[in-house]
């Protein structure tokens, strides 16, 4: 049986790959790969009990998955007895010139590893990065999938979620605020208007409606034609929210329509002179 095993393949230099060797790497990169999977199955299929555990444990998953490989490979080349310092040395050079050239792609894997360990940005959050609003999917060493409210996937580099200026609308809470500007004429009874305006909000089935986050109307301002009146409120889904504004929107306009509520269009004064003498 040991003959099997160290039967040689092949050999180059002073590097003999035999049976054994080979039959050891491939066992042990198997049972690697079955390991995660099942410690991925048992961390997706628990039950959450705090809100964004899933995210957190997705984190968790990706860092034990890329410390393992790491682990895995250092055993595999030990086994195969590589000898890495003469290769790390005969491609000095060439590393170095490869290194300037891949400066961002390693600026992203150190921006992963960030992410992964604040967990600042974490699986479901609600994101905008120049200036396109996406939930994250998916969280890796060198990019991040957002998936967009027009069903598109946008991989974005991590460097941007470090360097960049984002906004993490789902960050600790997913309660946030969002504003309607609706103007009418001037001739328009103010009370009404702010009373409509609460009207169509407490019959949104999204919005907040307790404590300190319920709607309220504020009067922005004298407008060049129209008093301009401002409907703020709150909500959990921010992902939609933009389908929420169009219904509230339809809402107002039925209620101004059916209260002689008129919303002024812009109108200019336009003053001809005759020139002729």
């Amino acid at each position: 049986m040991n003959e099997i095993w160290q039967q040689k393949i092949f050999q180059v230099g002073g590097f003999v790959l035999t049976v054994g060797k080979l039959a050891a790497v491939i066992f042990l990169i198997m049972i690697t790969w079955i390991g995660l999977l099942l410690f991925k199955k048992y961390l997706i299929h628990r039950k959450e009990k705090v809100r964004g555990e899933r995210s957190r444990r997705l984190s968790v998953l990706q860092l034990t998955r890329y410390f393992v490989w790491v682990l895995v490979i250092s055993f595999c080349v030990n086994i195969l007895e590589l000898d890495v310092t003469l290769l790390v040395a005969g491609s000095a050079a060439l590393l170095v010139g490869i290194g300037f050239g891949l400066q961002n792609i390693f600026s992203d894997l150190i921006s992963g590893l960030f992410m992964l360990f604040e967990r600042k940005v974490k699986v479901g959050d609600v994101m905008e990065v120049d200036s396109i609003v996406g939930k994250v999917k998916a969280i890796n060493l060198r990019t991040s999938e957002l998936l967009t409210r027009d069903g598109y996937n946008i991989i974005v580099p991590n460097h941007k979620f470090i360097t960049d200026n984002v906004v993490n609308w789902s960050h600790n809470s997913y309660d946030r605020r969002f504003e309607i500007q609706v103007g009418v004429s001037y001739g328009s009874d103010v009370n009404l208007v702010t009373e409509l305006l609460l009207q169509c909000a407490l019959t949104q089935k999204e919005l907040i409606k307790e404590n300190e986050h319920k709607p309220h109307v504020r009067f922005l301002d004298f407008g060049d034609s129209s008093l301009v009146f401002l409907l703020m409120f709150w909500t959990s889904d921010i992902f939609p929210v933009e389908q929420i504004k169009s219904e509230l929107r339809y809402k107002i306009f039925q209620a101004f329509t059916d209260n002689k509520v008129v919303i002024p269009f812009p109108q200019r004064d336009v003053h001809i002179f005759n020139t002729d003498k």
